[in-house]
């Protein structure tokens, strides 16, 4: 198959990483591509077979252009379809043959598996079963094995980057992630948006699972605060209404940030 994985890692996610690629390090023809987001350089124990470098730049890590970049590689690599894992998602083992079968039946659309957030007494190692641990999450429809539904209208801004696939064909189509953004949120969205302006419909692909590695997060997440803002704002500029309003109201009830008009901004007298 003429087909790549393209994970975003960073030293954080490295265990979490070494625990997908182990599931994927036996496919026949596979392509594994790992972008590497740390300021330093990656480290020799990172295990794919081909390793690209994104550095952070001072706004933060630089998620939209570590993922063209590696689209860009699988491209040159003569991978036609591409497969977009985070790190902290392990593949199901149908997962690169259900997206295989969808993009050649659908070589127009994004596609988008289901993914199930794995528990903190879940320590993935190579023999878990994770097909015993399925539990897809609700927010997002999960069809039957095998087959592909159309997501409504509505449905575009369900787009989750940590599992989708693409051929290579409707990446360049879409113009890959829009790098004015940097550091945590948006992007994804903005992708989705404007994939949606370059007829790529979204579409959700059953039995191609995704189980996410649990970690610790906060919600909202405070450390992201400046990340949403801004990426928020120039979201609303492009397409007209802010994405992440959930978070952003959680920040507000906090007393962290304030409606300014249309807008949010950081309250005054916030830290």
């Amino acid at each position: 198959m003429t087909i790549a994985t393209i994970t975003l890692a960073s030293r954080a996610r490295l265990a979490h990483l070494a625990q997908q690629q182990a599931r994927l390090q036996h496919v026949t023809g596979l392509e594994r591509i790992v972008v590497w987001l740390d300021a330093e350089a990656p480290p020799a124990e990172v295990p794919a077979t081909h390793v690209q470098h994104v550095p952070p730049d001072p706004g933060g890590m630089r998620l939209a252009a570590a993922r063209n970049v590696g689209a860009r590689t699988a491209i040159e690599l003569g991978c036609d379809r591409l497969v977009f894992l985070d790190a902290d998602c392990v593949p199901g083992e149908e997962l690169l043959p259900r997206y295989d079968d969808a993009l050649r039946a659908r070589p127009h659309g994004l596609l988008a598996g289901p993914v199930t957030y794995l528990p903190e007494s879940v320590a993935v190692t190579p023999s878990t079963d994770l097909a015993a641990l399925t539990a897809p999450h609700a927010a997002r429809p999960s069809p039957a094995e095998g087959a592909v539904q159309d997501a409504e209208p509505e449905q575009q801004l369900l787009f989750w980057s940590l599992s989708f696939a693409v051929t290579a064909g409707t990446w360049q189509r879409i113009g890959g992630f829009d790098e004015a953004y940097v550091g945590y949120g948006a992007e994804d969205t903005d992708f989705a948006m404007r994939s949606a302006d370059a007829s790529a419909r979204l579409a959700w692909v059953g039995g191609a699972h995704a189980y996410h590695q649990y970690h610790p997060t906060s919600s909202p997440p405070w450390q992201h605060l400046d990340d949403i803002l801004r990426n928020g704002g120039l979201f609303a500029e492009r397409w007209g209404f802010w994405p992440m309003l959930g978070w952003l109201e959680a920040f507000e009830r906090e007393g962290a940030v304030e409606r300014v008009g249309d807008g949010w901004r950081r309250a005054r007298g916030a830290r």
